[in-house]
């Protein structure tokens, strides 16, 4: 048998890695640009009639993959506040295995997927199709905006540690 031992002067208080470039300091014009690109995005997806949660799920998706604590907490808060439901919330990081999610959810997460691991995947024709499928043009551009700009701001705050959650207790 194992015994698991809890250290009681650990600290409760989680310690984050230090902030190593403050952007909105040093590269205001930049991120208001970054900004900008994501109001794009979000009058894009108004545009095509995007729903608001699946908006905050692909966010929500492409920050999980990218590893951004950040933006994982704010896209979970938004969704949440969309009316998004806690346990399909807590799913979205294994979709795939989920029965919790529509076709049409599947083929965004797909999609967010391969754009956000381009390097690796090259968006292949088969993930194309599904999207093509369940999205009208429109739509996939709109989702295809949403991931880009993610994805900004994903590489934006995990390169630099600029932007950090606060834990709501």
């Amino acid at each position: 048998m194992t015994t698991t031992t809890i250290d009681s002067t650990a600290s409760a208080v989680p310690v984050a890695p230090t902030r190593r470039l403050d952007l909105d300091g040093v590269a205001p014009a930049f991120v208001r640009a970054v900004s900008a690109l994501d109001d794009a995005a979000e009058a894009e997806a108004d545009r095509a009639g995007i729903e608001k949660v699946l908006r905050e799920l692909v966010r929500l998706r492409a920050s999980q993959l990218n590893g951004c604590s950040y933006c994982v907490d704010l896209h979970s808060r938004d969704a949440l506040d969309a009316g998004e439901l806690v346990q399909r919330l807590y799913a979205v990081a294994v979709w795939r295995e989920s029965n919790f999610f529509t076709a049409r959810e599947r083929a965004a997460f797909a999609l967010v997927d391969d754009v956000t691991r381009l390097s690796e995947t090259h968006v292949p024709d088969e993930t194309w199709a599904v999207a093509s499928a369940a999205f009208t043009d429109d739509e996939v551009a709109a989702l295809l905006a949403l991931v880009v700009s993610v994805n900004a701001w994903n590489e934006l705050a995990v390169s630099t540690r600029g932007w950090r959650p606060k834990l709501r207790i």
